[in-house]
């Protein structure tokens, strides 16, 4: 194996010719001969360079409409031989086939043209087969040959060649082929998930491939002794907490991206609705509020668990303002995400250098369709994601008192932030603003009572005369099992709850209601989250 090999012969075959032409220019300086297919061909005799086809190669014209044109023994025979193998190159000589030491190949533009909704025909066209088969084949073989399949390496190559004289390392080449093997794969598995889901119509297909890009490692995990990374979905744009621009602040941490993620995707549930902020802990929210203002609703929100948002993430559903940005450095705060924040706000955060400031752009749509991946001892677990929705239409009054119009909102209100509460999950609501949230509890007696518990503290620490679970709608992700944790609502004060019903002893908890004077209303939908 040598370790430097000169680059006398390249081929170029690419979709996307951006730097193309001054590509060719270099490698022509270098004294490289060229070879190009097409499109590539032309777009480099524009350029004044002098280039021979591919047919010029393999003394067969380009036919089917360019489906056939690489796909030949005088290109895969130079690009597949061993230059120290003496058999290979006695086959060489002896078919009049020679090396080919430089292969730059880009693919035929698939996921963008099913992005832009073409038709299955164009789609079809646009399967790259002889691109792949050559990257695959240089790659392989790349103790001899160079492959570079992505244009933001083109000066990598430039920069490399110059430096070796001409030549390239093993050690780039192997970097190269790493890179093409993982594009080939990524192609191959966008092709696979559109014939799966798009074209054949599976939500679950026998078989699913799937490729991710990582755009950076994280110090550590959810604890220092566990490592982690980034990892995007290649393929068509996603638009979330991973795709936010961090405009300050020290790197994003696992733990930061697991629970801004929690902060953006509920408070994207509020994104048509009047200034909301989210606070989130562990994942979990421990304040929501609606105001007229983003300052309000931080107030708000903030008063239902002062305690608990320190260290916290805060989400808001319309930019930042400088009043705005003032209050929420009055503690510590992780992450703050937006869609934006005008230049007071961005000068106020600028002066706590730790707080991690994320601009989102347009929130995401929080009934978008998509997939949710867990992962389990031995493989993962895969479910289209929790997009449903309720609104007063879908909701049946089982009571015999009907809730009022404010018993309505609020009850749809605590309905949207359970959706987002690890269950057990109960979550306490009056005015627009949660008053006590219950997590995670074996049992939803237990999340009924910590909800108020928690709204009781809050009352005495703003120096409140009351709490505010008094004259409250409570929500529940899932039914009552028993009436004790309706019970507990109602002496916590509460006047409204939403749940989903469907339990065996529904007629129990609905006369434990009655009893007490509640509205209840059943949503025939539950929102369990673990």
């Amino acid at each position: 194996m040598t370790e430097n090999i000169q680059v006398k012969r390249a081929l170029l075959s690419v979709s996307d010719k951006t730097g193309l032409a001054e590509l060719g220019k270099q490698l022509a300086a270098m004294g490289v001969a060229l070879i190009s297919t097409g499109g590539t061909a032309k777009a480099l005799r524009d350029a004044g360079l002098e280039v021979a086809d591919i047919s010029d190669v393999t003394n067969f014209p380009e036919m089917m409409d360019g489906r056939v044109k690489t796909l030949h023994p005088k290109v895969h025979g130079g690009l597949l031989a061993r230059r120290d193998d003496a058999g290979h190159v006695a086959s060489m000589k002896e078919h009049d086939i020679a090396g080919i030491d430089l292969v730059i190949v880009n693919l035929y533009p698939f996921a963008q043209t099913v992005a832009k909704g073409a038709e299955r025909d164009e789609i079809i066209e646009n399967i790259d087969i002889g691109g792949p088969s050559m990257v695959r084949s240089a790659a392989k073989n790349h103790d001899f040959v160079t492959i570079v399949t992505d244009a933001a390496d083109y000066d990598t190559l430039l920069t490399e060649l110059k430096e070796h004289g001409g030549a390239t390392s093993l050690a780039f080449r192997k970097n190269m082929a790493a890179k093409a093997f993982a594009a080939t794969a990524t192609y191959d598995s966008m092709i696979a998930q559109w014939f799966g889901f798009a074209d054949q119509g599976k939500m679950f297909p026998d078989t699913l491939p799937l490729t991710m890009s990582r755009p950076v490692e994280l110090r550590y995990g959810e604890n220092p002794h566990q490592m982690a990374a980034l990892y995007l979905p290649n393929g068509p744009s996603a638009s979330g907490i991973a795709q936010a621009k961090q405009l300050q602040g020290k790197a994003l941490s696992y733990n930061n991206y697991n629970d801004a993620d929690a902060a953006l995707e509920l408070v994207s549930e509020f994104r048509d609705s009047p200034p909301t902020v989210v606070i989130v802990k562990h994942a979990n929210p421990c304040g929501v509020a609606s105001a007229d203002n983003i300052l309000d609703a931080y107030k708000a929100a903030l008063a239902c668990d002062s305690v608990s948002a320190f260290g916290g993430i805060i989400a808001v559903n319309r930019p930042l303002d400088g009043a705005a940005a003032e209050a929420m450095t009055g503690i510590f705060t992780e992450v703050v995400c937006a869609p934006d924040a005008d230049d007071d706000a961005k000068a106020i955060f600028a002066k706590k250098k730790n707080l991690r400031l994320l601009l989102t752009g347009e929130l995401p749509d929080p009934k978008r369709g998509g997939m949710a991946f867990k992962s389990i001892a031995g493989g993962f677990l895969l479910q289209s994601r929790d997009n449903g929705h309720v609104s007063d239409d879908d909701l049946k009054c089982v009571t015999k008192r009907q809730p009022t119009e404010q018993e309505m909102a609020d009850c749809l209100f605590a309905w949207t932030v359970a959706k987002h509460v690890k269950s057990n999950a109960i979550v306490y609501a009056k005015d627009g603003a949660t008053a006590g949230v219950g997590a995670g509890q074996m049992n939803r007696l237990e999340s009924a009572r910590i909800a108020a518990w928690k709204a009781k503290d809050a009352a005495e620490k703003a120096g409140w005369s009351e709490t505010r679970t008094i004259g409250s709608a409570v929500a529940s992700d899932a039914f009552f099992p028993f009436a004790d944790g309706l019970l507990a609502a109602v002496e916590a004060g509460a006047t409204a709850v939403i749940q989903p019903g469907g339990s065996i002893r529904d007629d129990e908890v609905i006369a434990a209601a009655d009893e007490a004077g509640l509205a209840m209303l059943f949503t025939g939908m539950r929102h369990f989250r673990h």
